[in-house]
């Protein structure tokens, strides 16, 4: 059981960045993004039942993104220029510590939170730990 909680949790994490990529990505490849990402998180939904770990799940899959995006940005910020034998390239580079500062933090606290409610789910102190003495 342990190990689909897992799995939900990649699930989520996967649909949280590509919903990052599709606001990122809006003017180019960002609807068509979007709308594998909306059936995507309606299936995840279906097959649940429920929304659980999904927001955990979508806090870690943006700051993966995020952290990509330092990985781009790496040699930033200013211009950075790669020379072959043949050419040289330019390109303009952003800062790349808010994009990790912010990615650690989300994939962190994705993470964390996602243990602890695996820690309370497994203590009895779920979401749904008191519905069977309330309702009998």
């Amino acid at each position: 059981m342990r190990r689909a909680r897992y799995a939900t949790f990649a699930a989520w994490t996967a649909v949280g960045a590509g919903a990052c990529l599709a606001l990122l990505t809006l003017l180019t490849i960002g609807v068509a993004v979007l709308v594998v990402v909306l059936i995507a998180g309606a299936l995840l939904v279906r097959r649940a039942g429920t929304m659980e770990h999904g927001v955990t799940g979508l806090m870690s899959g943006a700051g993966l993104l995020a952290l990509f995006i330092a990985y781009l940005n790496r040699h930033g910020p200013g211009e950075y220029c790669q020379t072959t034998a043949t050419e040289q390239h330019c390109s303009t580079e952003w800062s790349p510590w808010p994009w990790l500062v912010v990615g650690v933090v989300l994939v962190a606290g994705g993470v964390l939170l996602f243990r602890e409610a695996l820690r309370d789910r497994d203590r009895g102190q779920g979401p749904d730990a008191g519905l069977g003495s309330s309702l009998g």
